[in-house]
């Protein structure tokens, strides 16, 4: 820190003062280059957990603490050096209340069109004064194979927010929000992950560590079965980026494809309204030429490499394609729908809705924010918008007559970019007039010492002596041989003598001797091996100061580790 005012003061003195630069610059030369020492302590933020990817505030393990940390001290402290440490306090993950995974983890069926119709309705979603909850138990019951007792479904499906109208409706839809929504990726040629699930996409790209990179990766459906359909549309939602060559993005349709992508016959779609460089929805295309067939669908994605014999030349293509949704639509009620789900389990020979568990539906979602960084932006909560700032409002907005005590599982969908589309959840109680989740976390800390250039994880723990030590070290030792003078001057100044040609003096040796003790018996009872101090004590080397010294502690002794 000396340093850092220093230079400060030199700037002030280029604006004030009349010395030539070449004298200020070689004041700067001459300065001490060893890096500051310094003890702090640090809390890790919110914002340091969104950097991590952390959505729920809180780190998963120590390992995953002692893995993140070190980079983020090297930003905070970065003048610094050896023998520096910090405290980092964080929030440590210790488990969800008991049953949360049985919610989180349970088995999952979306509602078709054919299971509406099985229920009398004639749209594609439950109509908005139908109770979902007690159509959809005949649906578990024909079209879950083989339930057994206890097992959990969580049932999604589409309600009319008003009574539709006819019109085109979706018959097929896929929302690629944070999910492939089961569709496969199949490797034509390169050796490159082109396509990724992104917060609220599909994505594809061949431009990889700065250059563009040749791939042909193609994208593949389910199989689609449009038994009993006719007069179908197609549309997609698509988005195409630093693309020369758009034919280099393909959507293709196949009604024989099985396994492998180059034995199949594909067919072109050819979109009067193609993708361009905004997200757009496409035009309702003609699709009735697989009116009634099984077919599967495909995105074929191919990028050019830059020539590596002339790098100054840009002679690739790797444009980015985005797509966001697809459809496909036939004549139909349609409307405005919300998606929602309900829990139930299987007992006793029938499918009983759980009661207490609450999964949030879209316009759930939709009523916390549509903004970009906001849950209702995609559906779903993530680590720049966490459930931790909306939930609270939420329960108390739409929950406002809890009972003391009463308990509620709130179940959510969360995107993660390290591990996609994932299901998570919590447990609140009512309690003071407000919904209280259950804390899976607990507040403790890790210390870390920068070592060799890095930082790492570093269990030293530093101690100042006060009287009482100064007291220990001057009685224990009074009779010691050799320790007779320095341990009276002890007892009398409260320092050290560190002058080598003083009958009081203390040498490292002593020194070692004398911390060693104080730890055994007074400061670090019962340490383990491994375990780290630096003792700051008053000296008096012809003035008054103050020292630091180092243990460490090996095969049961204290030993000098300075």
């Amino acid at each position: 820190m000396k340093k850092v005012i220093y230079l400060l003061v030199v700037v002030a003195a280029i604006f004030t003062g009349c010395n030539p630069l070449e004298d200020i610059n070689n004041e700067i030369d001459a300065l001490p280059q060893d890096p500051n020492v310094g003890s702090f302590e640090y809390t890790v933020t919110d914002e340091d957990y969104s950097a991590f990817d952390l959505g729920f505030g809180s780190f998963d393990s120590e390992q995953q603490v002692k893995d993140s940390i070190p980079d983020l001290l090297s930003e905070l402290y970065p003048l610094y050096g050896q023998g520096s440490s910090v405290l980092v306090n964080y929030n440590l993950y210790i488990g969800n209340a008991e049953g949360v995974s049985d919610f989180t983890g349970s088995d999952v069926y979306s509602l078709t069109n054919s299971d509406y119709a099985s229920t009398g309705s004639d749209a594609f979603g439950f109509y908005p004064n139908v109770n979902a909850a007690s159509q959809i138990p005949d649906v578990l019951t024909a079209q879950v194979a083989s339930p057994i007792e206890g097992q959990i479904v969580l049932a999604k499906y589409k309600q009319y927010t008003e009574n539709p109208v006819v019109g085109l409706a979706n018959l097929i839809e896929y929302n690629f929000a944070g999910s492939f929504e089961g569709w496969s990726i199949a490797e034509e040629f390169g050796g490159d992950d082109v396509w990724v699930s992104d917060t609220g996409n599909v994505k594809a790209s061949g431009f990889f560590g700065g250059t563009q990179v040749a791939n042909t990766e193609w994208l593949v459906s389910p199989s689609i079965d449009l038994s009993g359909e006719d007069n179908l549309k197609f549309q997609i939602t698509q988005e195409l980026d630093f693309a020369s060559d758009v034919s280099l993005v393909k959507i293709l349709v196949s009604t024989d494809y099985t396994s492998d992508v180059l034995t199949a016959n594909w067919d072109e779609i050819t979109l009067a309204n193609p993708a361009t460089g905004d997200m757009a929805a496409s035009e309702d295309y003609d699709f009735s030429a697989y009116d009634g067939q099984t077919i599967n669908i495909a995105f074929k994605y191919t990028s050019i490499g830059d020539d590596p014999s002339t790098p100054a030349v840009d002679e690739g293509d790797a444009g980015r394609w985005r797509i966001a949704s697809l459809a496909i639509k036939t004549l139909g009620a349609t409307g405005n729908t919300t998606s929602k789900g309900e829990y139930f389990m299987y007992s006793s020979g029938d499918w009983e809705l759980v009661e207490s568990i609450y999964y949030l539906s879209s316009a759930d979602y939709d009523s916390m924010g549509t903004s970009s960084g906001q849950p209702g932006q995609y559906n779903n909560f993530s680590s720049s918008a966490s459930p931790n700032n909306y939930l609270p409002t939420f329960l108390e907005l739409n929950f406002p007559y809890g009972q003391d005590d009463e308990e509620l599982f709130v179940i959510y969908d969360y995107f993660s970019s390290s591990s996609g589309a994932q299901r998570r959840g919590n447990l609140y109680t009512f309690t003071g007039g407000l919904w209280n989740a259950h804390e899976s976390t607990i507040e403790t800390s890790l210390q870390f010492g920068f070592d060799n250039g890095v930082w790492v994880p570093d269990n030293t723990i530093r101690h100042t002596l006060v009287g009482a030590d100064y007291e220990y070290i001057s009685t224990a030792f009074a009779a010691e041989p050799g320790f007779e003078a320095p341990s009276a001057s002890v007892a009398q100044y409260s320092n050290f003598d560190r002058r080598p040609s003083n009958d009081a003096y203390w040498s490292d040796e002593m020194l070692a001797t004398a911390m060693g003790s104080l730890l055994d018996n007074s400061l670090a009872t019962g340490a383990a091996d491994g375990q780290k101090y630096v003792l700051s004590f008053a000296i008096y080397d012809g003035s008054s100061g103050i020292e630091d010294f180092k243990l460490i502690k090996e095969g049961g002794v204290w030993i000098d580790n300075n």
